[in-house]
């Protein structure tokens, strides 16, 4: 039965909603006019709310106390979509719904059922479209409610771990928001300026670099930095009424203004380059940023962590310099980098590190590194590492007689292992790892062994293929590794029989969610825990590698599998965003656990532990869509391999 609630009822409601998101975005008229038409209504356990012999839906419900659990049919979606044969899913206090329906005037897909004694208020619809007229926070959370959860979960993120970026400006800025400060104009000379004039305008306005751009699309052709005079022009004894176009760096790395300084700093890092120019959308280069600028917008610089490592006298140094990259990531998880950034932030300078530690232990070992690559496997190989990681590593090595090379390797090989350890990079409890000899070997044994693994598909050879498939060459040879790449992509993508067991195998683990759709947890005192990655990332982790193997996608990241498959499977952009916002989430949950500053029991041994009941709502409505778009990826992978 359902009434309308009481003058004094509505004063407690009101201070009752503005826990939940968009209630504390709006303004309190607006909260008031919502409460003003609503309705109360009271549902026993096993009571139906809403199903398809509703009709077409004329309230929308926002869920009080109590929780309410659902069935939906219809197509595989994403985070907010629905699959045949769905388990179930909850919704939990705070909640509203069905938001699709009742904004499509339509009736329901699902069933939704209560789960407990669950307390609702009840608003007619046309009363929820004329308060989206008035109210833009509620307009756009029944719009895209789960990109309003995220950036709602981002902001607590950021008061979290805030205090450590105070007084900074945020990587995550737009570089096209950083030149209205302004940034530096430019200065740029035509390809046909002398090397005198270019000089002595640099000299004159006190720079470190001059662009050269064409004169009539204002594009970016070359610059010339003073770490070239020497080099291109003293050195050589040009002489200076010699154009720049002769001696200009080129091509020029740019970006654009949609870019932002964390884009910037990889790339500077990445290119060891110390300027940036930015052009806009017609390619006119508008300004330029520096090193030095981005030195202004954090106390610890990614370019400058990246050098320390990648000049590093010896191990000792390296594992000093590797603290700063945990402190990178602290900073930039309270500035708002997001996970995917986050992630390839936190891998760049791991293979910095590595690259400078195999480089030495190499020279240790009179190791010819011309001959012999240092692969990553694993989250390394995806560019998706978290801080707390171990070593999932390997060598390929061309040889004549790998039987007779492989022991000098091996002992190489044991030194980096135990370096790599010291640096924060604990050994492989699974021993995959450079310095065991089933990971050392040369390109014909390593192909043979991929062959092998695609041909007999054992339990084994499935668990050791989702680790060593997701491969990249790091340091030596890289071009050893590329035939690897190919056989993999070729192999195992024509094996319709590898790609089934690989299946069967990923459906095994299943999303954290219990029959009714709840988290499922495991109590640890008072605590409800939950593994982040075993029951969450990777599925998604092993999902987008059979798409990417089943529709002949090249790539290692988990976004960029799920990016191009969807593409291949002619699917909307969004069904792949969707299925990424899932994974990120989850990581930059995992990152969060990694970096709080204490851990305690069992969850100080597993890194990817987290205590859901200390989430807040937006974090735990956001975790059970993460979850449940998990599950609906499974679906998708059932219903193509039955």
């Amino acid at each position: 039965m359902s009434t309308s609630p009481s003058p004094q009822l509505l004063a407690h409601l009101q201070s009752e909603l503005l826990v939940f998101a968009p209630f504390a975005q709006m303004t309190e008229a607006h909260v008031q006019q919502f409460l003003a038409h609503c309705t109360q209504a009271y549902f026993e356990p096993g009571e139906t709310l809403l199903d398809h012999s509703s009709g077409t839906v004329a309230h929308l419900f926002f869920i009080r106390r109590g929780r309410v659990g659902g069935r939906s049919g219809g197509r595989a979606g994403g985070l907010t979509g629905g699959a045949a044969g769905e388990a179930g899913f909850e919704i939990e206090a705070g909640d509203l719904f069905p938001i699709g329906a009742a904004l499509g005037s339509r009736a329901v897909t699902s069933v939704y059922t209560a789960l407990a004694d669950t307390f609702c208020l009840l608003l007619p619809v046309a009363r929820m479209h004329a308060l989206a007229e008035t109210s833009a926070p509620f307009a756009d959370f029944l719009n895209n409610r789960v990109q309003q959860l995220l950036g709602h979960s981002r902001q607590a993120l950021q008061r979290s771990f805030g205090e450590q970026a105070l007084a900074q400006q945020t990587l995550a800025t737009p570089l096209s928001q950083l030149l209205q400060q302004p940034l530096r104009p430019i200065v740029g000379v035509p390809p046909t300026q002398t090397l005198q004039r270019a000089l002595q305008t640099m000299h004159d306005q006190r720079i470190g670099s001059v662009l050269v751009t064409d004169e009539a699309s204002g594009a970016a052709l070359g610059i010339l930095t003073r770490y070239d005079v020497l080099g291109r022009v003293t050195l050589p004894g040009l002489p200076l009424h010699t154009p720049i176009s002769a001696v200009m760096s080129q091509p020029v790395q740019t970006l654009g203004l949609q870019a932002t300084a964390q884009d910037a700093a990889l790339l500077m890092s990445r290119h060891g380059i110390r300027h940036v120019p930015v052009a806009d959308a017609q390619g006119r280069v508008v300004s330029i940023i520096s090193e030095r600028d981005l030195f202004a917008l954090q106390r610890l610089s990614l370019k400058q962590i990246s050098t320390a490592l990648a000049g590093a006298a010896d191990v000792d140094e390296l594992a000093l310099r590797a603290h700063d990259i945990r402190r990178l990531a602290r900073s930039l998880l309270g500035q708002g980098v997001m996970a995917r950034q986050l992630t390839q932030l936190i891998s760049h300078l791991n293979d910095v590190l590595c690259q400078r530690l195999v480089a030495l232990v190499a020279e240790q070992h009179q190791v010819d590194l011309g001959r012999v690559c240092w692969l990553a496997f694993g989250s390394e190989g995806r560019s998706e590492q978290t801080i707390s990681t171990d070593q999932d590593n390997g060598i390929v090595f061309a040889s004549k007689n790998a039987h007779a090379d492989r022991p000098a390797l091996l002992a190489f090989a044991r030194d980096v292992n135990t370096a790599l350890d010291r640096c924060g990079y604990p050994l492989c409890q699974g021993n995959i790892m450079a310095s065991n000899p089933d990971c050392c070997r040369s390109s014909s044994e390593w192909l043979e062994r991929f062959d092998q693994w695609i041909d007999q598909g054992s339990p084994e050879d499935l668990l050791k293929a989702s680790i060593f498939f997701d491969l990249r060459p790091l340091a030596g040879a890289v071009e050893l590794a590329q035939p690897l790449v190919s056989f993999i992509g070729q192999h195992a993508a024509a094996n319709s029989r590898f790609r089934k067991q690989l299946a069967m195998n990923l459906l095994r683990r299943r999303p954290a969610l219990t029959w009714t759709g709840g988290i499922d947890t495991q109590e640890l005192g008072d605590h409800e825990m939950l593994d982040l990655k075993a029951r969450g990332t990777a599925i998604y982790v092993d999902v987008a590698r059979l798409l990417a193997l089943a529709h002949h996608v090249p790539g290692t990241g988990t976004r960029e599998r799920f990016e191009a498959a969807a593409t291949a499977m002619h699917l909307p952009a969004r069904q792949a965003q969707a299925w990424s916002e899932g994974f990120e989430f989850l990581q930059m949950l995992r990152l969060r656990v990694q970096l709080a500053p204490q851990r305690w029991g069992e969850a100080a041994d597993n890194p990817n532990l987290i205590d859901v009941s200390a989430l807040n709502d937006f974090d735990r409505r956001l975790l059970k869509e993460s979850l449940r778009a998990a599950q609906r990826l499974q679906r998708r992978v059932e219903t193509e391999y039955p």
